[in-house]
């Protein structure tokens, strides 16, 4: 009953009764009697607000939420020779190494060794000496078992063609093959899948696929030229294409994070790796991993070598001329542990691996290109690149500016501050081992799946619709 009208009875009572006997009682029982009342009104009041606020509303449960909100996934089914058989067929894969061990365990490559007293101890199986070509068996594997996989096609926001673009033409693009072994796979794939339904329902608007090199592999214009011409097919024009480096002027072009060596297994993998990058001693400003380019003009790594070899103590250097960087090491990821600034210049093309490997380390980059990171990986980075990392202009170092001047103005409070962002985005970053992804963090490759699905839900909007 409500406290105004227990009350209410509890006075109507004692107004009766006090009427019939108020003869025979002493003046001071009605004081009494009316603290009594005026305690037990409190006390229900007390009662009533001791309640939790979520108990009293218990019979309104929340509706739950759709994980699926976004869409569903439909996986394709290939032909073998799309995927399984490149896989089976590895030691073909490169004119000089095998790449059997660098694709084994569903593309992390094998087991990192050598990193006791680099990493936490219990963190050292969440290590891999990983390819950063592998994306494209590592995504393939995850969208499997995805949550949002339909096995109904009817009722799929987007298609996804699981076929291996970069392993199908690795091989292909040394040596004397001819652009006619370049392109090959490539016709196949668009072949098969312009004789699905669901390709004719859309024109392609609705499927995406992966491709683990750089979209300069796929867009040879003339014959001389480097590559295959894959992404110039016209089946391919209307594909969303997952890819480590982008072409910022095409819209179908998505970059995602390069796969790095670091693979949690759950969720306190990565607490605990983040706790251990916050609070790691850094001893050295900045740092730089990388060769010179010597039969390059006015080689701008050189000048970055030369500036770090200079900084009297303040800057470390990784010279990975040679194969002395190449999978199996752990010089680089114990510099980038021990500096706060990692240098950062394009690689062969405008990106490179360094940038995720530096940053998993909690190390801030240096960026001198806009294209390396802040044109490439939008939904995986920050939106303001002031507030994880420097860019300093190339034509600047170029013209004399002293890179460990620009970093010194940087206050311990700022630097703390940066750190602090790139380590609140390591999650997105980097690729879980799960087949079914962490518990509730989302890795690169949810976001990357989520920004699919988000992107073809627009398609289906006004302006964008392809039907």
């Amino acid at each position: 009953m409500p406290p105004n009208s227990s009350s209410a009875a509890i006075y109507s009572i004692t107004k009766t009764n006090s009427s019939s006997t108020s003869h025979h009682l002493h003046p001071f029982s009605f004081l009494w009697l009316l603290l009594f009342i005026v305690s037990l009104q409190v006390t229900i009041l007390l009662m009533a607000r001791a309640v939790p606020f979520y108990n009293r509303r218990s019979h309104f449960p929340n509706p739950v939420s759709d994980p699926c909100s976004s869409g569903r996934i439909f996986v394709y089914n290939l032909p073998p020779v799309f995927n399984q058989e490149l896989l089976d067929n590895c030691h073909e894969l490169d004119p000089w190494n095998s790449r059997c061990e660098a694709l084994s365990n569903g593309g992390l490559g094998r087991k990192a060794t050598g990193l006791s007293g680099v990493v936490p101890e219990e963190l050292i199986p969440a290590w891999y000496w990983t390819d950063q070509f592998a994306m494209e068996v590592i995504y393939h594997n995850r969208i499997l078992n995805h949550k949002c996989r339909t096995m109904e096609p009817d009722s799929a926001t987007a298609f996804y063609i699981p076929f291996y673009a970069g392993l199908a033409v690795g091989k292909y693009l040394w040596s004397n093959y001819t652009t006619k072994d370049r392109d090959r796979y490539c016709e196949m794939i668009l072949d098969w899948v312009r004789d699905q339904p669901y390709w004719n329902r859309s024109d392609g608007w609705d499927h995406f696929t992966t491709m683990g090199r750089i979209t300069w592999d796929f867009r040879r214009s003339k014959n001389e030229d480097w590559g295959s011409r894959c992404i110039y097919m016209p089946g391919m024009r209307n594909i969303t294409r997952l890819l480590i480096e982008r072409n910022p002027w095409d819209y179908f072009d998505v970059g995602v994070p390069y796969p790095s060596g670091f693979h949690p297994r759950s969720d306190s993998d990565i607490f605990q790796w983040q706790h251990f990058v916050r609070n790691r001693q850094r001893d050295t400003l900045f740092c730089f991993a990388g060769a010179p380019r010597g039969a390059v003009k006015n080689d701008f790594r050189g000048l970055l070598l030369n500036q770090c070899m200079n900084a009297s103590g303040l800057c470390r250097v990784v010279d990975c001329a040679g194969t002395r960087c190449s999978n199996g090491t752990s010089a680089i990821l114990e510099t980038f542990l021990d500096s706060d600034f990692c240098l950062q210049p394009r690689g062969d093309s405008f990106t490179r691996r360094s940038i995720f490997d530096c940053m998993v380390a909690g190390s801030i980059p240096v960026f001198f290109w806009h294209r390396t990171a802040y044109l490439q990986y939008q939904w995986f980075l920050p939106n303001d690149p002031k507030s994880y990392s420097v860019f300093i202009h190339r034509n600047e170092v170029k013209n004399g500016t002293s890179i460990q001047s620009v970093l010194q103005r940087y206050s311990r409070e700022e630097v703390k501050k940066m750190r602090e962002k790139v380590i609140e985005f390591i999650p997105k970053i980097i690729y879980a081992k799960p087949e079914n992804g962490l518990e509730s963090i989302k890795d690169a490759f949810d976001v990357a799946i989520d920004g699919v699905l988000k992107r073809n839900k627009e398609h289906e909007q006004p302006g964008y619709k392809w039907k």
